[in-house]
Order: C-alpha cells, then sequence, then structure tokens
C-alpha cells in the first residue's frame, strides 16, 4: 500500500474520508453536433460543499506532517534498506553475521530468516526465544505478501516489486532531526476534476524506470483527458505488476512545469479515486511526493515522458527540501 504505490498507508482513511465529502456531479450530456469535443474542467462545489471539503484536506495535511514528524514508519524513520539480489534469502539479528543487523536488547543474535518465495515472503524465528509481530500479534512462522512485521524496536517492510529487499525503520533513527515541515500550495479546488477513464483498447504492458534504476513493469489502462485553462491536458493511469498491486490500484505518475522548481524534481503522483460508472475523481490537492523526496531507501516510478504537462499544477505537496 504493502501499499501499491508509495503513499502513506497510516493516512489511507482519512484520504478516502475527504475524497467522499463531496459528492461528484452526474455525467453531463455529450455535446451537441459542432460544439466544441474539448474535455471536461474542473467541478465546481457548493460553497457549504467547498469549505469542508478544504478543512478535510487541511486536516490531511495536518496528519501527514505529524506522521512524517515522529511515525513509527515514517519515512524519516528508515536506516537500512538491504536488497536480495542474487539471494533468496536474508538472515535477520544483532550479530554482525547477519545480512540485517538490528541492535535492541529484544533481538537475538540470529533472530529470524526471510526467504523470497515467488511473490511473497516466508518468515521464520530461529532462535528459541525469538519472535516476530505481524499485525500486532507475536508469531514465530508465516508465509506472507509484501507487508510490515515488527522485531524488537524496529519495523521491517518486507518490499516486493519484483525486486525483494527489506526496509528497517527505528524509532530512534537520527533522520527524525532533519524534520522541517512539510509544504503545500494553498489548497485550491479548481484543481479538482471528475473525468471518464479513456480505456486502452490495447492495454499494452510497458517499462518505466525507478529512482534506483529498476525498470518495472505496467500496465497502461488508459488515460484522462482534461482542460487547464485553455489547455488541453491529457494523463496516462498505470497499475504497476507488481506482488500486492491490485487488479483496480491505477496511478498516476506525472510531472508538470512547477517540477524542479517549487515542487519535487523528480515528480509527484496522484491516486484516482474509482465513483463506480467509469469515471474518476482527479484532485490535484492531493498530488504527493513519492518517498524518495524523503529517504534514499525506496524504489519509485519515474514519471514516463509522456506525463509531463505543459502547464504548471499549482496545488498538492511542494519540494520541501
Amino acid at each position: 500500500m504493502g501499499a501499491p504505490i508509495v503513499r502513506r498507508p497510516a493516512l489511507l482513511t482519512t484520504l478516502i474520508a475527504l475524497l467522499a465529502l463531496a459528492a461528484a456531479p452526474a455525467p453531463t450530456a455529450p455535446p451537441a453536433a459542432g460544439a466544441s469535443p474539448n474535455p471536461p474542467g474542473p467541478i465546481t462545489l457548493a460553497k457549504a460543499e467547498a469549505d469542508s471539503l478544504r478543512k478535510a484536506i487541511e486536516k490531511y495535511r495536518d496528519d501527514a506532517r505529524a506522521d512524517l514528524k515522529s511515525g513509527t514508519t515514517s519515512y524519516l524513520a528508515t536506516t537500512q534498506r538491504i536488497e536480495y539480489l542474487w539471494r533468496d534469502r536474508l538472515r535477520v539479528g544483532t550479530a554482525d553475521t547477519c545480512d540485517v543487523m538490528l541492535a535492541d536488547t529484544g533481538v537475538r543474535p540470529y533472530h529470524l530468516l526471510v526467504m523470497v518465495v515467488g511473490d511473497s515472503f516466508r518468515v521464520e524465528a530461529k532462535d528459541p526465544a525469538a519472535t516476530f509481530k505481524l499485525r500486532g500479534v507475536a508469531t514465530r512462522k508465516a508465509t506472507v505478501g509484501p507487508t510490515s512485521i515488527e522485531v524488537g524496536r524496529y519495523t521491517l517492510r518486507l518490499s516486493h516489486q519484483r525486486f525483494p529487499a527489506i526496509i528497517v525503520f527505528d524509532p530512534k533513527s537520527p533522520r527524525f532531526a532533519t524534520y522541517h515541515g512539510m509544504s503545500y500550495y494553498p489548497v485550491d479546488l479548481t484543481w479538482r476534476y471528475v473525468l471518464p477513464l479513456t480505456v486502452n483498447p490495447r492495454a499494452d504492458t510497458a517499462i518505466i524506470v525507478s529512482t534506483r534504476g529498476n525498470q518495472r513493469r505496467v500496465v497502461k489502462v488508459g488515460w484522462f483527458d482534461f482542460m487547464v485553462g485553455d489547455k488541453r491536458c491529457r494523463l496516462e493511469a498505470d497499475r504497476l505488476l507488481e506482488p500486492g498491486v491490485g487488479e483496480n490500484d491505477i496511478a498516476v505518475f506525472f510531472k508538470d512545469a512547477t517540477s524542479g522548481k517549487d515542487t519535487y524534481p523528480v515528480g509527484r503522483y496522484l491516486d484516482p479515486v474509482a465513483l463506480g460508472d467509469g469515471r474518476y475523481l482527479l484532485d490535484f490537492n492531493l498530488a504527493y511526493n513519492p518517498a524518495c523526496a524523503y529517504s534514499e531507501h525506496y524504489n519509485c516510478p519515474i514519471p514516463p515522458r509522456h506525463n509531463r504537462l505543459p502547464v504548471a499544477v499549482m496545488a498538492g505537496e511542494k519540494d520541501s527540501h
């Protein structure tokens, strides 16, 4: 969420709730013969709906700041990323012979063995006194998809993405000292769209590159066409072909004229929300930076070249450097 993309999993409930606050307008009739075929512009909300939504977005941003500042799985809590590379197993413990070394009195010298088994991980406690927590329950053995487990004071994210790795989160991470807030554009609801998804009739499989140089496979699900002022814009929607990504999980990875200036140079992400009638809500106020904007321990998709908008999207998360 593991999360299909890299958004902040602890805040998903808040995100879904705020998206549902303002009802989407009913589909409009097609233009009359001879009328301009321009794609949709932003939706219009009643004042009460707009005020409620603006407050909800501000609350979401406050929660994101609090999570980054001190959350146990904050991007700033990351201290290690250990990739499997040619191996199919990693040893976890305090011993200097372990692949993943943890320094905590609750961790045994050779605590766990974490094996890659297809799209899953097999986790086994090796010391008679060792356990790990899965969804808060202590256990000694489990086969799981991409997820997180707890070992002593640490959280270990079992990341697959067809490039398996273990990411270590430490509540005592020295990186928390680098926290200096998160920056956003003011909420502007003229960047909120309800758009039909034009389904890609060929559903091509393509390769996008990640920030760690890995080639990640996606399905080009389709595209969204919309107007920004008098500019026609198009963004491709993709679904990552990776363990843990659902059939309906689509994402938009994009750059715009603010990238490398006010916003993160690599680009930003947006999660379209299905409305159940072939249309999706795209609210650029919720555009967010990939995890690699805060930590080198992540493997984030780089927006494809054709998802570079010719306009400045002055909405959503900025680059807090």
